[in-house]
């Protein structure tokens, strides 16, 4: 995509493997490969990462999160975290998507810099993702993110949609003034994509576009749940919208 004669790298937010195929025939230039996507993205499998480092180019970020439901994780999380870290990399990962808060919402540094460090010493890239949507002043979490080293920070500028906060995206980038990359999402559609580029000035854009599809091999039995108490349709899966992304991917 280019905005103002500018080139804007397009990363795609990927649940599974299949979406990664997807993505990458679409034109994407980067994904992140999570598990999970309905609540916020979990750490992926190895088997999930293997496959697509072996069928596509594409660089792959992994996310690094052991379960829902906020970021202060015990110390069995956090061990389960360095695990996949390392496995992850080890397979192939280019980078690792994490985010780590302490019990009243700032970030935990400590955590924060192994992390990073894993990833440096691996010779990729890391990124804190949303955690920072939360964190009371997120001019203080991008000196300590720049100063332990990472290399992105995945934001929606502390608001629920990205097109709320295109002025905060900006003072962000501003602010972090090339000590650290400053990637906007959440809410970007292949209808306010352009005006989100040009409003916040950014130079890459994270953007998860998906199609509802259909398995139909639980009919025989619609009284049958697997999972939690919001009963989605058991015969219904999200795919990334190869055809969406082809047309965002190709304007540019």
């Amino acid at each position: 995509m280019r905005i103002d004669n500018r080139e804007i790298l397009l990363e795609v937010c990927c649940g599974s493997a299949e979406d990664v195929l997807e993505a990458f025939r679409a034109g994407a230039d980067r994904v992140e490969l999570n598990s999970d996507l309905f609540h916020g993205g979990l750490t992926p499998t190895v088997g999930s990462l293997r496959v697509v480092k072996a069928e596509t180019s594409l660089p792959v970020m992994t996310m690094i999160r052991p379960r829902e439901g906020g970021f202060c994780y015990t110390e069995t999380e956090f061990r389960v975290c360095l695990e996949d870290a390392r496995l992850l990399l080890k397979n192939g990962s280019d980078g690792l998507v994490f985010g780590f808060l302490t019990p009243d919402g700032h970030i935990d540094a400590e955590r924060t810099r192994v992390l990073a460090a894993i990833a440096q010493e691996a010779g990729k890239e890391s990124v804190f993702h949303r955690a920072i949507d939360v964190v009371p002043d997120w001019k203080e979490a991008i000196d300590m993110l720049s100063e332990a080293g990472i290399t992105r920070i995945l934001t929606s500028g502390q608001e629920a949609d990205v097109s709320d906060a295109t002025d905060i995206i900006r003072e962000m980038i501003q602010y972090a003034s090339g000590r650290i990359q400053i990637l906007p999402g959440a809410g970007i559609t292949p209808r306010n994509i352009k005006r989100i580029a040009a409003e916040t000035g950014a130079g890459q854009l994270h953007i998860a576009v998906h199609r509802t599809m259909t398995d139909s091999s639980t009919f025989n039995n619609r009284s049958i749940f697997y999972g939690g108490c919001l009963y989605p349709p058991e015969d219904q899966f999200r795919l990334i919208d190869r055809e969406a992304i082809r047309r965002i991917a190709q304007d540019r």
